[in-house]
């Protein structure tokens, strides 16, 4: 597939044309505005730049497990600005899925999960029940009782409809049997999102798609995904800010979550920034996913517009 993205680094004129295009950013965090606790040289001075300009922002993430309040206080700490309303994750986009859009009839209105307080906070917040988690009941070894209670369902919560499945820093072999025989009674099959991998202190670690792997093998199913590329969460995004694709650019360093989801988004534009997990290289292949219509090398390098 051949390049068609424009580069806006060091052209000022170009940068100037790109930002008068949108009215609405919505960035991603991880690779973009920051690498584990690093925060990018110049990111915060350039989304005031943007603020200053009367653009809307909005940090939407992957990660699952943070609420929105802690993506807020992570932002401050590096010298970020912004409120819960200013950010979308992965763990707030399911639950309003669950509790608005996919409504689990009385009786199995339960979600089991598997994955980090974030998800717990914001299923809890949407009134949804839940079970699994960060309960310790769950962080343990599977027994050989274990085994017969799944087996036989006297384990089993009759009144979970769904299985979400988020990035689980405690993942083990009793959580993913519990979810694979909710599943096999019929419960919702359900990710926060499918990223397999985390970017982290500038190298790559598990993502939730490799939390969610197992059991994905184990159903022969693809969970509905919530989070980037996903167009629930597009849709989502759209309601509650009420922006105008054409008019909303979509900034991230990955083909395969943010960049994808600007393009099968229609969005008006999608700025791809070297700074995270993709290459020019990834999307000048031949079977490249998706090719972004503008990239930098940095964020920091929109300061450079006068």
């Amino acid at each position: 597939m051949a390049s068609s993205a424009k580069y806006l680094t060091g052209d000022g004129t170009a940068i100037k044309e790109f930002l008068d295009k949108f009215d609405t950013f919505l960035f991603d965090c991880d690779g973009v505005l920051w690498s584990g606790d690093h925060v990018f040289d110049g990111v915060p001075e350039t989304l005031l730049l943007l603020r200053s300009k009367g653009k809307r922002i909005v940090f939407v993430t992957n990660n699952s497990t943070k609420t929105r309040q802690d993506y807020v206080e992570k932002l401050a700490g590096m010298g970020i600005e912004a409120g819960a309303d200013d950010v979308f994750g992965s763990s707030y986009s399911a639950a309003v899925y669950i509790a608005r859009i996919l409504q689990l009839p009385p009786g199995k209105d339960k979600v089991f999960v598997i994955g980090e307080a974030g998800v717990e906070r914001e299923l809890a917040a949407e009134g949804v029940p839940f079970l699994g988690g960060t309960d310790p009941a769950f962080r343990r070894d599977i027994t050989p009782a274990d085994f017969a209670g799944l087996a036989d369902g006297s384990l089993l919560d009759p009144a979970v409809g769904a299985v979400l499945c988020g990035l689980d820093f405690h993942v083990n072999y009793l959580k993913l049997a519990h979810g694979l025989h909710y599943l096999r009674r019929g419960a919702r099959f359900l990710a926060t999102n499918t990223d397999s991998t985390l970017p982290m202190h500038r190298d790559l670690f598990l993502g939730a798609g490799s939390c969610s792997a197992p059991l994905v093998g184990a159903v022969g199913e693809q969970p509905l995904s919530l989070g980037k590329p996903s167009q629930a969460m597009m849709d989502a995004v759209e309601g509650k800010f009420r922006l105008d694709r054409a008019r909303t650019c979509m900034v991230g360093d990955r083909l395969n979550t943010d960049i994808k989801f600007g393009v099968d988004g229609k969005l008006g534009g999608t700025l791809h920034v070297l700074t995270g997990v993709n290459s020019k290289a990834d999307w000048e292949a031949e079977n490249a996913v998706a090719v972004p219509s503008f990239y930098a090398d940095k964020l920091s390098d929109l300061r450079d517009c006068e």
